[in-house]
């Protein structure tokens, strides 16, 4: 486990997992390690001991908050009498019963395939399957049992197709958007973060917004103005988590690809979470495998996010450091950078928030205002095509439009038209 977490704050973590997903948690416990087991992972007494207690309690489904090997997830299921899923399959059981979106279903299925491939001895088929998901918790008429191996890779191979499709469907509709053009602008964090909040607040929009985790699987996104008039495309994520599933990375590897292409990042953290640092870490690790690096200047804006559940003090110290450049208290990795503490809930930061957004996608952008004859349709739909649109009037001989262009392309269009703005 990463030296940078509590032992209390994983079990915490573990225990919002196993809800997420409407399980009933009536025991969590933390088990220090001496040396894990192959066999068991724990040790024979600590197997014992949790033996009687899930006897005791009835308990008919145990989380280990770790990689289970499958004969350590065998072993302890005989051991103990009862279905034992470990955190990989806790997190791909959500994924399952979460995902909307035909893209969606299709990257879970594909990790959770790649999961189950060398898990498919189970012993505990008699159980009935009572939720979604892929079956993980207790059983289904576990379909995967019936299945070899030979017709499982069949399947993985066919869901790689069906995403390529995908991704090159997702790259074409950038490609529309590049020439309107509209910037795009992605929302990352740590698993309840507030990222779907800040995204309502920001938009106006409704998407689910809970207080928990991972309740927003599907990428989303809209259109909204900024302060300057200009539009942009802001896209809601899904949320990252220490230890995700590598299968599970790799199959939402096209849905990532709008943040790679994303000419903005904003970063949200919890900032009232006692692992803040650390989640910050873990969402700057899987960016840096995505070739997208935190301490970009001009790339990625740091928001503090809750803010409203912070003593008076630390938000006053957090605004300061704002109005200073962001300052740093140590602890983040990728030093430098502005941060900018806000609160989705309250609104609290929001005008600063969207006033930086604003800076740093309008660098080397004119703000124009022209009045063209309504016969002078070349020149309109030049302005489209080479610029942001903000707003446009007409009348019933001219058409007055208010356009966002880079310098050269204003200089451009200027010289064309052989005319100043108007």
């Amino acid at each position: 486990m990463p030296e940078s977490r509590s032992p209390a704050a994983r079990l915490a973590e573990a225990v919002g997992l196993a809800r997420a997903i409407d399980l009933a948690v009536v025991h969590g416990e933390v088990v220090r390690l001496a040396r894990p087991q192959p066999s068991t992972l724990l040790g024979s007494g600590a197997v014992e001991t949790f033996k009687g207690l899930i006897a005791a309690e009835e308990i008919t489904l145990v989380v280990v908050d770790w990689a289970l090997t499958p004969v350590q997830q065998r072993n302890l299921e005989r051991a103990w009498n009862c279905k034992v899923i470990d955190r990989t399959g806790l997190i791909l059981e959500i994924f399952g019963a979460r995902a909307r979106t035909a893209e969606g279903k299709l990257q879970v299925e594909l990790a959770a395939l790649s999961y189950q491939r060398s898990r498919l001895v189970r012993s505990w088929t008699h159980l009935e399957r009572q939720r979604g998901g892929f079956g993980f918790l207790g059983g289904p008429g576990e379909s995967q049992l019936e299945i070899d191996r030979r017709l499982i890779g069949q399947r993985i191979a066919k869901l790689k197709e069906e995403l390529e499709d995908v991704k090159r469907t997702r790259g074409l509709h950038r490609k529309s958007r590049k020439r309107v053009p509209l910037p795009v602008v992605a929302l990352v964090g740590y698993t309840n973060a507030g990222k779907s909040t800040l995204f309502n607040a920001l938009t106006r929009s409704a998407v689910v917004a809970k207080d928990l985790l991972f309740a927003t699987l599907d990428p989303t996104i809209r259109e909204m103005k900024l302060p300057s008039g200009r539009k942009i495309a802001l896209s809601d994520t899904v949320g990252f988590i220490s230890e995700l599933p590598t299968d599970l990375v790799a199959a939402f590897r096209a849905t990532l690809e709008e943040v790679v292409e994303a000419d903005l990042v904003l970063h949200v953290r919890d900032a009232a979470h006692p692992d803040s640092a650390a989640q910050a870490a873990d969402v700057a690790a899987v960016l840096a495998d995505l070739d997208i690096e935190v301490e970009a200047e001009h790339g990625v804006i740091e928001v503090l996010n809750k803010i409203d559940l912070l003593p008076l003090e630390e938000r006053a110290k957090l605004r300061v450091q704002s109005r200073n450049g962001g300052a740093r208290n140590g602890d983040l990795p990728n030093g430098g950078g502005g941060r900018l503490p806000v609160s989705a809930v309250t609104g609290e930061g929001l005008d600063d928030l969207l006033a930086e957004v604003d800076r740093r996608l309008g660098t080397a952008r004119d703000l124009a205002r022209y009045r063209l004859s309504l016969a002078e349709g070349g020149a309109i739909a030049w302005l489209y095509s080479h610029g942001t649109v903000i707003e446009r009037r007409d009348d019933d001989e001219f058409a007055y439009l208010t356009v966002s262009l880079a310098p050269e392309e204003r200089a451009r269009f200027e010289r064309r038209q052989q005319r100043p703005p108007a």
